[in-house]
């Protein structure tokens, strides 16, 4: 039996500030990952503002369009599949993306792939974990959403809880702002919380009503910033590693109390964390010892595939790909598109 055809992915991800392209052969294979950030550009401003992200996209994308084709040593004749971040994201970052691949798909006659951001999260965890396959759990953890997932198949979800109002990376923002560190908040607080007692102050711990899984920090965060104006009315020393230390504790146990709920009532032995704030290595290593009280195994990306990347839309783009779902030259950029909505 001969061997098939494998599937060469150029991937396009453009839905807030890092304009990406990656190449990505059958899934999990990544022949390059090219970033450009725009962290600086936005620090000033102590958050993306979306106007200047879209600008950035549009100077970048054909530069790491090149940069990658360049790195995987391949043209666009050698690619099978363009995949590209259709939503969820910025309106104006996603549709610098979606018009780039319509072009290629046309010019080219390449077949494209509309890929959910959330999904190409998700899908992070197939680069580096050759083994791991559906079904199992995943916390997803990012600046914009917070969603405990259970992974039924390829490109199927069943959502078991998400945030009822700020995402978890959102607290981290808003928190390290107030407390001086500026952004991006989630390295930062993570940083500086290694020099602090994570119980030197008692943050709450919101639990939404119900049996769900669902999530709040709204709360959380609106304690730190209670916390913040007592102090300073009353002439009290702010410990900024203290207050981060606090934080980042009270957060990593909402998380990893649903998540521990969830291993326990789905009984599930696979548990695999995506996002941003997945690359914090405190919420990994309880994640972990999590893992490791329930016999279940624990799977969690690079940094660099935590952030948002190209490859990871890559991943997902095969799975979408080998569903025979594709999209048509009247693909749009959905700003608000839910986890499971298909085209």
């Amino acid at each position: 039996m001969s061997k098939q055809k494998e599937v060469r992915i150029l991937a396009i991800e453009s839905s807030c500030d890092e304009t990406a392209a990656a190449v990505v052969v059958d899934g999990r294979d990544v022949r390059s990952n090219i970033i450009s950030s725009q962290i600086a550009l936005h620090t000033i401003y102590g958050g993306v503002v979306p106007e200047l992200a879209s600008r950035k996209h549009i100077e970048k994308i054909n530069q790491v369009i090149e940069e990658a084709l360049r790195e995987a040593q391949m043209t666009f004749d050698d690619i099978d599949v363009i995949g590209v971040t259709y939503g969820p994201g910025l309106v104006g970052a996603l549709l610098v993306g979606v018009a780039e691949a319509k072009a290629i798909s046309y010019a080219r006659k390449i077949p494209l792939v509309g890929v959910h951001h959330i999904e190409g999260h998700i899908c992070a965890n197939y680069i580096e974990n050759k083994e791991l396959e559906p079904p199992f759990l995943c916390l997803i953890v990012s600046g914009g959403h917070t969603h405990l997932v259970q992974v039924q198949d390829y490109g199927v979800y069943e959502i078991l809880g998400r945030t009822m109002d700020d995402a978890a990376g959102e607290a981290f923002d808003k928190v390290a702002r107030a407390i001086g560190l500026g952004y991006p908040g989630g390295p930062k607080i993570e940083r500086v919380a290694r020099q602090g007692n994570p119980d030197a102050i008692p943050f709450p711990r919101a639990h939404v009503a119900g049996d769900g899984y669902n999530f709040s920090f709204s709360g959380m965060k609106s304690a730190v910033l209670n916390y913040l104006n007592s102090c300073r009315m009353k002439e009290i020393e702010i410990v900024q590693e203290d207050v981060a230390a606090s934080f980042q504790q009270a957060v990593i146990d909402v998380l990893i109390g649903n998540a521990e709920k969830a291993l326990e009532q789905t009984n599930m032995k696979k548990f695999a964390i995506a996002g941003g704030v997945a690359s914090n290595a405190a919420l990994r290593h309880a994640m972990e010892a999590v893992c490791t009280r329930h016999g279940a195994a624990f799977y969690h990306p690079s940094p660099i595939l935590c952030t948002d990347n190209a490859a990871m839309i890559g991943a997902a783009a095969y799975y979408e790909h080998l569903a025979g779902r594709y999209a048509g030259l009247d693909l749009n950029a959905v700003p608000n598109l839910k986890l499971g909505e298909r085209l």
